[in-house]
């Protein structure tokens, strides 16, 4: 484990180098598009478009509270990050993050649960698109038209898949094309965003009190009102993750011990608070609140019964292009993990996947092999869409973990006392025990609620099976343990900084800080 470094005021290629590695990625990005990367990933349109009804479903307008709860309790991880983020601004987030407070296991596990987090995420919500297009123009029928019992999953992996291709290409023109598209989506995502909440305000037919009734909704739940509530808080979460990809560009990012953290925590405030007023906007305005298409269709249902065709239809082509940053979004962040790994031998192929193209600063196979593996994963859904919803769905419990092992390690090493703030930024002070605990609490209980084995999240539809009701404990039980057993028995033999990758002496590195710490060099524990 290494103390953070506080000598002085070094440049970001100094503090990266003290860090063990020498400048690869481009360094060019400024706060917005930091902070834009952050907030596409997590964006609103596309998870509120996409889980809306699920939530009404489950608890009627009252959902509308799980969602400030998911906020608070995701907003305990992002200030963990922030402050994580100053002292270790590199690509990989919690990676190197859990590398550098906790275990060589923790760390290796913390990163490979969120890479496979993060790829099926990237074919999950490109499959988002076939809830949008469509919608817009028949045009996007581009299999089949609708009536068929394939034609919507088919076409939905077919417009998955374009989108995936197309994110790939400018994920491979680099970092500068990249932020150009990234903070154009994300300004149209913001604009939008703030006229459809204006709009449904202006056209709200009842009022905020709306959100204190179930109408009706929960009467199906075993545990009444509460259960129902421990189901819909999935809304939230589902959405409110990701916002570490801010952190994951400090390699890129000028100034990123005073960038970072601002653009993890306005990330996630920014959401939290534009999707708390777009949702009960929606309530407030919808003609009634207890129509079947709002348990059915959701919010697209909203804005096209309370917009009318035509605006409505303008801000779902603001929702497509939401959608495909969010896609460029989780591409981005993957990439980088697997580049953060890749380049401490901490993957196979390692040496190919840690190439850096010296003319565009991105790197290439990472990025090929994101998008070839999201679309294989997209391919699933076109017979067995059963399966592919237990497996997007079990995706946020891989990220949670992730965050959990290293919000630990985070407390654990304030606990002993090891850890020494730089309070020339940010950093939490004596909150940081708490923060940090309170933390790990939520991460256990959200863990545990997203993998319990409910038939509507996991089974909702025919064919019933019990392994797929218990999906999200089974694929995720299996992964970890396979992640586990391959790191034990393979790779933590062959970890450590590959010297392409190092920095030099001269670069303010020393021979401690360039070596990635063996597991055969510390007490380890998958703790």
């Amino acid at each position: 484990m290494d103390q953070p470094l506080l000598t002085d005021s070094p440049t970001d290629e100094e503090h990266l180098a003290r860090l063990g590695y020498r400048q690869e990625l481009g360094r060019t990005l400024g706060a917005f598009t930091t902070f834009a990367t952050g907030f596409a990933f997590i964006s609103i349109l596309t998870g509120a478009f996409q889980l809306f009804a699920f939530a009404f479903s489950t608890a009627g307008p009252a959902f509308w509270w799980t969602w400030l709860v998911a906020l608070g309790g995701q907003a305990l991880f992002a200030l963990c990050f922030a402050e994580l983020c100053v002292h270790y601004p590199m690509a990989g987030s919690v990676y190197n993050w859990a590398k550098r407070v906790g275990k060589p296991t923790t760390a290796w596990m913390a990163g490979f649960s969120l890479m496979l987090a993060l790829i099926v995420s990237t074919a999950a919500v490109a499959l988002a698109m076939q809830f949008v297009l469509p919608t817009i123009s028949k045009a996007f029928w581009i299999y089949g038209d609708g009536s068929g019992k394939y034609d919507a999953a088919t076409n939905g992996v077919i417009l998955g898949a374009i989108a995936i291709t197309l994110t790939t290409i400018v994920n491979l023109l680099g970092p500068r094309v990249v932020s150009v598209i990234n903070n154009v989506g994300v300004a149209v995502e913001l604009v939008a965003s703030v006229f459809l909440i204006i709009f449904f305000f202006a056209a709200a037919k009842r009022g905020p009190q709306v959100i204190l009734h179930t109408e009706g909704h929960t009467a199906g739940s075993s545990l009444g009102t509460p259960g129902a509530m421990l189901v819909a808080i999935l809304l939230g979460v589902y959405i409110l993750w990701g916002f570490d990809t801010a952190g994951s560009l400090g390699e890129e990012t000028i100034n990123p011990r005073r960038t970072s953290p601002r653009a993890i925590l306005r990330a996630v405030f920014a959401a939290g608070v534009s999707g708390a007023l777009l949702m009960i906007g929606a309530l407030m305005a919808v003609g009634h609140v207890n129509d079947p298409q709002m348990s059915i269709v959701g919010l697209p249902y909203v804005v096209d019964s309370v917009l009318g065709h035509t605006l409505g239809t303008i801000a779902l082509v603001a929702v497509s292009i939401a959608i495909f940053v969010c896609v460029l979004a989780n591409q981005t962040g993957a990439m980088r993990m697997i580049y953060a790994m890749s380049r401490d031998n901490g993957l196979p192929g390692s040496r190919v996947l840690s190439k850096v193209s010296s003319r565009t600063g991105a790197p290439t196979a990472a990025a090929l092999l994101t998008g070839a593996g999201a679309i294989v994963i997209l391919l699933v859904n076109i017979r067995q869409p059963q399966i592919f919803l237990v497996v997007t769905s079990a995706t946020v419990i891989l990220a949670l973990i992730a965050y959990t092992l290293v919000a630990g390690a985070f407390f654990l090493r304030r606990m002993r006392g090891e850890w020494i703030e730089d309070r020339d930024y940010f950093h939490l002070g004596r909150w940081g025990k708490p923060v940090a605990f309170c933390a790990v609490l939520w991460g256990v209980f959200v863990i545990v609620n997203t993998a319990w084995p409910r038939k509507a999240v996991y089974n909702p539809a025919p064919p019933f099976h019990w392994a797929l009701q218990w999906g999200g404990v089974l694929f995720v039980g299996i992964v970890m343990l396979s992640g586990l057993v391959h790191y034990r028995r393979v790779q933590r033999h062959v970890m450590g900084v590959r010297p392409e990758h190092a920095s030099a002496p001269s670069e303010g590195g020393t021979t401690t800080d360039r070596r990635l710490m063996m597991s055969s060099e510390l007490p380890d524990s998958a703790t």
